[in-house]
């Protein structure tokens, strides 16, 4: 269980430097617009918004990769984008070249949340599943908090300080590379790929007890000739399908990239100074960091039904009192602490329960399209909502925002009680028989 750990520790690193990229612009935003006299419109779209674009680019074509070369060597390469961006985007001169970079680091993100929660759960027992897939996200809310405590101490290093906090993720992002040299590849793929005396040797480190003639036989069956040609927009998919868009849909509608991507912005908003409010990120980071911790040890015991009950009432109290907060202008601290509120419900919720989730319903022969499906949905609207912000903020204001994303986690709550099912503890195989629609 010890080697397993690490390789699915290895493999989640992905997501500290998927949470490093995602956040580390919030730092730089308001310097890069005034340097470059950027209109808020095309700030948030092409210089805040491009890596986004590029993490949909990657959640589309990720899959592709994944499943003919493998999850090890994907994410091999999903470092070496990682490196290369974060290089690129410092050097930048000119908000296209910025962007362009920031495409390329978007498309390590997109590829990363594929090939990370598929290896991991390819690897684990059922019954660590959870906690291991849930690694990733643990990985993704630390990068968020380097991030953050990075840009807090790079601030001030002069008018070039942003390129040194765009530049400084090129030392992880290598040292990631490195270790992934060391991590077996995925029985299930190799398999799949018919190297069944290599599957063999990796899968008894991984469950020496387990029947490795039984895997084979159930993925054989499940991969045969026939079922290759399916796609996984065949009717009897559909219950699945809808899911994963609905868990991607509703994640994004909490308004969680937004406020991350945002969070010195909203704090300044909030009448906070702009030294205050990188401060006050970094209580976010810790605040995400310490729930999602919360989250994981309780996602196998709970399951992950339960967790999104708790994150989605956590959900509309929190941004219904920051809503209130800009519509009464509390002010001061308050927002902070409701914020704070909010990550610590996503952090349980959603944020625990996506990648696991969306990589347990689809079969084997089609996860890699399942989760290109479910994560470009969830990117195409990260994407989408945080680009617009600043405009949304100066034309219907802060206040209107906040209460737009908290209708929808009242949604999210109808969503959790009528049609989410819980798939703790219920192998990888079982859960695709259960979630099809066999008519």
């Amino acid at each position: 269980m010890k080697q397993v750990f690490y390789w699915s520790f290895v493999a989640a690193l992905a997501g500290l430097l998927f949470g490093f990229d995602t956040v580390v612009i919030s730092g730089a935003d308001k310097k890069l617009q005034s340097l470059w006299s950027s209109s808020n419109g095309f700030h948030g779209i092409v210089v805040m918004g491009m890596a986004l674009w590029g993490t949909v680019a990657g959640a589309l074509l990720g899959g592709i990769p994944t499943q003919r070369f493998g999850r090890k060597k994907t994410l091999l390469w999903v470092g070496v984008l990682y490196t290369f961006s974060a290089l690129g985007s410092a050097l930048a001169n000119d908000p296209i070249v910025f962007a362009i970079f920031r495409f390329i680091g978007g498309l390590g993100v997109g590829t990363s949340t594929i090939a990370a929660p598929a290896y991991i759960s390819e690897i684990a027992p059922a019954k660590n599943r959870g906690r291991l897939v849930g690694l990733y996200q643990f990985s993704i809310v630390l990068g968020i908090l380097l991030a953050f405590i990075s840009n807090y101490f790079l601030s001030g290093l002069g008018e070039n300080d942003w390129r040194w906090m765009m530049g400084v993720e090129a030392f992880p992002a290598i040292l990631y590379t490195l270790l992934c040299l060391g991590i077996p590849k995925s029985p299930r793929w190799l398999i799949s790929k018919n190297r069944i005396e290599e599957a063999k040797d990796i899968y008894s480190s991984i469950d020496p007890k387990g029947s490795f003639e039984k895997l084979v036989s159930q993925i054989r069956d499940k991969g045969s000739e026939k079922k290759k040609s399916e796609s996984i927009y065949h009717s009897k998919y559909r219950f699945p399908l809808k899911l994963a868009f609905l868990v991607a849909f509703f994640n994004q509608f909490s308004g969680i990239n937004a406020i991350l991507y945002y969070a010195p912005r909203i704090f300044e908003y909030g009448g906070l100074g702009e030294s205050t409010s990188l401060l006050s990120s970094i209580g976010i980071g810790v605040t995400n960091l310490i729930f999602t911790f919360v989250g994981i040890s309780l996602i196998d015991k709970l399951g992950r039904r339960q967790l999104m009950y708790i994150g989605s009432f956590g959900y509309i109290i929190s941004l219904g009192l920051v809503a209130c907060a800009f519509f009464f202008q509390w002010g001061g601290i308050l927002i902070p602490i409701f914020l704070f509120l909010f990550i610590a419900s996503h952090a349980v919720g959603q944020g625990t329960v996506i990648w696991v989730f969306i990589s347990e319903i689809f079969p084997n022969h089609l996860r890699n399209a399942g989760q290109s499906f479910g994560t470009s949905v969830h990117w195409v609207l990260a994407a989408i909502i945080p680009s617009f912000v600043p405009l949304l903020f100066s034309s219907i204001g802060a206040g209107v925002v906040f209460l737009i994303f908290m209708l929808f986690m009242v949604l999210q709550l109808i969503f959790v009680h009528f049609m989410m099912p819980e798939t703790r503890g219920i192998s990888l195989e079982k859960l695709s028989e259960k979630l099809i629609d066999k008519k």
